[in-house]
């Protein structure tokens, strides 16, 4: 009796169970995970040859950046073990000095580094964007409108790296050297990429952009000139004071440390300047870069001496009152005769103390 249903109530059980969307759900559910299943099993040779491509470009350009790298401070290291050798000797002093060879060697290895670093990293993310299908023209596109707006705005940033690269390959200058930058004199204690510093005459630490360096005067390259004048009296013997400074100028050059400063023999090159009551004598000798101002105090010693020993007598410069009448302003004689010309002027009157003052009124 319990299992057999009557068709009235079987007919509700039947109407609920069609309208049930259980089975519906559950074959929608199996089909989806059917699919997935499908295109997993289709793409993931696709996906596990991308991962590989992208770790194998990751573990190329992280390995070439360091041998790179490495390899230029190695480089960088030889050249200042190299110039460190060299300091000292005399070959040394004819080479850039220890600080200055290091520096411009650490400031090219930076840049080195820097640009071999941008240039493989930046190729790598290239290609990982290339491997997962990454429309470029976009991105690049946007970069370059953002590199144009960043370099326009810090140009003034650009120009003075841009400058200190150049001015670091073609060895301007260096640290040591005396040079004349234009906006400032002295000499370098530091070269930058950006910034070069100068101690100027009175210890001031100057900052230059380089940017802002159009012209350089290096007094520190090649070979320096060191002058000497020599103020005698009219009545000496002046080829006897050209034999003696002569003598002076080759016992300098055959003495310590004199004789490696001193490039050629001390000349007299004659006479500049004549008067009434001296005459200059120019001496000249030719020196290693930037040794001009020792030599010159040494050899205005020397020829002071030798000259004392042969009997030749400097003159006297003039005093400076001398110099002060002579610089005096030449209409004050003009304007003089024409106060005495007029008896009744102020001048006059003082000039002239017996003269009647004159009358006043009627």
């Amino acid at each position: 009796m319990f299992w057999s249903a009557s068709p009235a109530a079987a007919a509700p059980l039947s109407a609920v169970a069609s309208g049930s969307t259980g089975p519906t759900s559950l074959d929608e559910a199996t089909e989806k995970a059917t699919n997935a299943a499908d295109w997993v099993q289709q793409n993931w040779g696709t996906w596990l040859t991308s991962g590989l491509q992208i770790l194998l470009i990751i573990v190329i350009a992280v390995v070439l950046r360091h041998v790179i790298r490495r390899t230029i401070t190695k480089l960088i290291e030889r050249m200042n073990r190299t110039a460190a050798a060299a300091q000292g000797t005399a070959l040394g002093g004819l080479l850039v000095n220890a600080e200055r060879r290091r520096q411009r060697s650490e400031a090219i290895g930076s840049v080195l580094r820097s640009v071999a670093s941008f240039v493989i990293m930046g190729t790598a993310a290239l290609t990982v964007l290339s491997v997962l299908q990454i429309n470029l023209a976009p991105l690049l596109a946007s970069a370059g409108v953002a590199g144009v707006a960043i370099g326009f705005g810090a140009r003034n940033l650009v120009t003075d790296f841009l400058s200190g690269v150049f001015m670091i390959l073609e060895d301007q200058y260096g640290v040591g050297d005396e040079i004349d930058a234009g906006v400032a004199t002295g000499t370098v204690i530091e070269v930058g990429l950006r910034v070069t510093k100068l101690r100027g005459p009175n210890g001031a630490i100057w900052y230059i952009r380089n940017g802002e360096v159009k012209r350089i005067g290096n007094l520190s390259q090649g070979w320096s000139t060191a002058a000497v004048d020599v103020l005698l009296a009219a009545d000496q013997d002046l080829e006897r004071a050209r034999e003696t400074i002569t003598a002076a100028g080759a016992e300098m050059s055959k003495s310590e440390p004199w004789n490696e400063q001193l490039w050629e023999p001390v000349e007299v090159l004659g006479l500049s300047e004549v008067h009434l009551e001296t005459v200059t004598l120019s001496v000249a000798a030719r020196t290693m870069p930037g040794k001009a101002p020792g030599v010159e105090r040494e050899l205005r010693w020397r020829i002071k001496q030798a000259l004392d020993a042969a009997g030749v007598h400097l003159a006297p410069r003039p005093a400076p009152e001398e110099e002060e009448e002579d610089a005096a302003d030449p209409t004050a004689a003009v304007a003089a005769p024409s106060a005495l010309s007029n008896p009744t002027s102020p001048q006059s009157l003082a000039s002239d103390p017996l003269a009647a003052p004159p009358k006043i009124g009627k």
